[in-house]
């Protein structure tokens, strides 16, 4: 009896153990690389500072190739037989990763969508504001949803709706695509319009040609 009841302690306790080291293994998996002294594998396929194949060599040599050199030995494919290593300064490769991926950040922009209202039977003069305005967001990277309203018996008449909208899009056709074609939905047709420039592209553009507009003004005031 006695040897039962200390086989039940025994096994409490081990699961107690088993819980607990499970526990302490719910923290955050890093996605670090693993460098110098932290990679313990007997061997790595090195790669030099300039991405030469060294080769095949001891974890021991890789190390001191490193410390020789003043570099940090990096573990840049940990699934391969062996693991390839890379000579590098870690700290500023770390340092031009963070600077390039918030450049790409910097740079990065949301299309963002535009909407323009028109009437079925509207008037030339009308047309014209409302086509300056499709222009002015395609050439700023954005795209167009365009709306047709349509008012009482002006429902049962979809083809005007549907020709004008065909005569924004060619009309515009330089700065921009068809990306939805025209639907009805209710009482509306609607048209997406999509530009033809990126927002990064647009942007860039716009700041090239202010800076040259910039450079242009001293030459124009000697004239």
């Amino acid at each position: 009896m006695r040897n039962v009841r200390g086989f039940s302690r025994f096994a409490e306790a081990l699961r107690h153990d088993e819980h607990v080291g499970i526990a302490n293994l719910g923290g955050p998996i890093s996605t670090e690389p693993r460098i110098n002294e932290r990679i313990r594998v007997p061997e790595v396929r090195l790669v030099g500072p300039n991405g030469e194949q060294v080769g095949i060599v001891s974890i021991h040599d890789a190390l001191k190739l490193a410390q020789e050199a003043d570099l940090d030995l990096v573990e840049v494919a940990a699934t391969a037989r062996p693991p390839v290593c890379k000579l590098m300064d870690y700290g500023k490769f770390k340092y031009e990763s963070a600077m390039k991926a918030r450049e790409a950040r910097k740079n990065q922009a949301h299309t963002i969508i535009k909407e323009i209202k028109l009437r079925p039977k509207i008037d030339p003069h009308d047309y014209e504001t409302k086509k300056g305005h499709v222009v002015r967001f395609l050439k700023a990277g954005d795209k167009v949803k365009v709306t047709i309203m349509f008012r009482g018996r002006e429902q049962s008449r979809p083809e005007l709706g549907f020709r004008l909208l065909q005569r924004l899009a060619e009309d515009v056709q330089e700065l921009g695509f068809v990306e939805s074609q025209p639907k009805q939905d209710g009482r509306n047709m609607i048209m997406v319009i999509g530009p033809h420039k990126k927002k990064a592209e647009a942007k860039a553009e716009k700041a090239a040609a202010k800076a040259q507009s910039g450079s242009e003004e001293p030459s124009a005031q000697e004239a």
